[in-house]
């Protein structure tokens, strides 16, 4: 029978909830203002009432069962009770400006000067080059490295990052914020995430700009590592509008082999000439295909990314690295089908290691410190 000396205090209660993060914004529950009530009974039951962000909050259920495993383990706790409510429009705002600032107009945290997150723009010249699959893989291969990663399916015409990193959820609004939802430990924006079915999105230019910008914006990234942002092919109004949100984002670029694709990819490249853009390098996708007695047949030919690279590192005037090649793996496709990458569900697929291999080298890469502020100051004399 549990006796007042052995059960736990409030004060105990709410230090053992300090453990507890919410799922979407990845902070504790206490600091954020979640925790509403703590009671604890004689008897060692305990009761804890929580406020959730929204009415409709998609992780109700694993808050309930954090915050119930959290107060359980104290000893002396004989039973928890958790209820739900939510938070007033004035406690929403509190948190607003809590994660966001005191700020009417959101701005682009990336574009910040002191920010230490790396954003790469996934481009190619042409479609039907891979560029979504190598961008999901490359994410999740990061976020397996503990690199706290996120994607915004910047191609608002031809969306398909949601279905191919594994993410069923919607995102979820908290005033004039956004939460992202997350799948394979990668946070995703996506237009398909706001409309219903398989609408095709009819916009004219200005209308792409405003979408960007709001994924930039108005979303709640949290402290990201990485920020991957996968282009539509060409060099049309997104990649227009990315140099001018996001100026220091490098443009990463994928291609085939094949040497027609190649030259339509250099010139998604060479859009970092006239945009003042690094490019931090060329991935080869579909570069052959294994068969059975260790032969290499080559579907789509042989040098298109090394041929990027040479003509890219001329151009730009400093070396453009061939990151990687990627093999033909039919395993790509399904797991991007089936929304499980190939980095997770066949880790030691050659096609898997060599874009975990790249991960690292973007994720590893060393960041200058032009435009940054360095807390530093004259030594005396």
């Amino acid at each position: 029978m549990t006796t007042t000396e052995h059960v736990p205090s409030a004060e105990a209660v709410r230090t053992a909830l300090a453990g507890v993060q919410d799922p979407e914004i990845h902070r504790p529950i206490t600091d954020l203002g979640m925790v509403k009530d703590v009671t604890v009974h004689p008897d060692g039951r305990v009761d804890v009432a929580v406020y959730l962000t929204v009415a409709g909050c998609p992780l109700r259920d694993k808050i309930t069962k954090d915050v119930t495993a959290a107060v359980s383990a104290l000893p002396g706790v004989s039973s928890v009770a958790v209820e739900l409510d939510v938070m007033n429009d004035e406690q929403r705002t509190a948190l607003r400006k809590q994660l966001r600032g005191d700020t009417e107009e959101p701005r682009i945290p990336f574009a910040e000067p002191g920010s230490l997150t790396r954003v790469y723009c996934v481009a190619s010249g042409k479609g039907g080059v891979g560029k979504s699959s190598v961008t999901v893989n490359l994410a999740v291969a990061m976020a397996r490295r503990g690199v706290k990663v996120g994607i915004v399916d910047a191609d608002i015409y031809g969306h398909s990052i949601p279905r191919m990193v594994g993410s069923r959820e919607k995102p979820t609004k908290v005033e004039k914020m956004i939460l992202p939802p997350e799948a394979n430990g990668v946070k995703v924006i996506s237009i398909g995430m706001f409309t219903p079915g398989n609408t095709p999105v009819v916009w004219r230019g200005p209308m792409l700009h405003r979408a960007l910008q709001q994924f930039l914006a108005d979303v709640f990234w949290g402290d990201l590592d990485v920020l991957l942002l996968d282009l539509p092919p060409g060099t049309g109004d997104i990649a227009i509008s990315v140099a001018q949100l996001i100026p220091n984002a490098e443009i990463l670029v994928v291609t085939t082999p094949q040497q027609a694709a190649a030259e339509v990819a250099e010139r998604a490249g060479s859009i970092a000439l006239q945009t003042r853009q690094r490019v931090a390098g060329v991935i080869e996708n579909m570069s052959w295909l294994e068969m059975p007695d260790g032969t290499r047949m080559e579907l789509f030919g042989s040098g298109g990314g090394q041929l990027v690279a040479d003509s890219l590192s001329r151009s730009v005037g400093s070396t453009v690295p061939l990151l990687g090649q990627v093999p033909l793996d039919p395993r790509l496709r399904e797991g991007g089908d089936e929304g499980t990458p190939l980095v997770v569900a066949q880790p030691d697929a050659p096609a898997a290691k060599v874009l975990t291999e790249v991960a690292g080298k973007l994720s590893i890469r060393a960041r200058g410190l032009a435009g940054r502020m360095l807390s530093v100051s004259p030594a005396g004399r």
